[in-house]
């Protein structure tokens, strides 16, 4: 299912066109680079440090509007006030009690519990559901989201080997077949897919 792109929340400046991606940072250099930008969002600096985080988490906190909500409006109404809560509280994020993804992500959590239990936010009512339902179909969705991320990463030849080798549930032969390419270099692209993915799952706090 394709994610739309979130609109830019109100208030944050439009970057120029943006530099070639770098090779992925790990998982531990990853979290001390955003720690650093969320020290530097608390400090005031809305320029750079607050639109860089929201380039990175933009497209996981639509989808997990458009999923939970089914409505774009309140999707982008999730990305905006998240990046505003995030504006106001990062001073208070501490990185000996977590991972900047957990502080951006728990304050998705409890703003999508919010919106999916205002009344208008739903065209028929729905059955009560417990706190903890609630989380845990939130968790799945971030999941879910996380993945599709973590696999539209790598590149387009070694994604496609991947979705259908697993999602197609084709061997590396018939693979091979259905892309008119030896099966040396199907085994050469699932070799390298299947590491790339593990790295950028770790990058997003999900163990490979």
């Amino acid at each position: 299912m394709q994610v739309l792109a979130a609109p830019r929340p109100r208030g944050l400046p439009v970057l120029g066109r943006r530099p070639r991606p770098a090779a992925p940072a790990p998982p531990a250099a990853l979290d001390a680079e955003e720690a650093a930008l969320l020290a530097r969002v608390g400090r005031g600096d809305r320029d750079r440090a607050l639109p860089e985080l929201y380039r990175r988490y933009e497209r996981r906190l639509f989808g997990l509007g458009i999923r939970l909500l089914g409505d774009a409006g309140l999707a982008e109404e999730l990305v905006q006030e998240t990046f505003l809560r995030v504006w106001r509280t990062a001073g208070r994020f501490d990185p000996h009690r977590g991972t900047p993804s957990a502080f951006i992500l728990s304050i998705a959590r409890r703003l999508a519990i919010d919106l999916w239990r205002r009344p208008s936010s739903r065209p028929l009512p729905a059955a009560p559901e417990s706190a903890g339902a609630i989380d845990e179909t939130i968790d799945h969705l971030l999941l879910q989201l996380t993945v599709r991320e973590a696999l539209d990463s790598l590149p387009p030849p070694q994604r496609e080997v991947l979705e259908l080798s697993y999602h197609g549930d084709l061997t590396q032969t018939e693979v091979a077949s259905r892309l008119g390419i030896p099966l040396g270099t199907v085994k050469s692209r699932a070799y390298h897919a299947l590491r790339a993915f593990r790295r950028a799952l770790d990058q997003r706090g999900i163990d490979g």
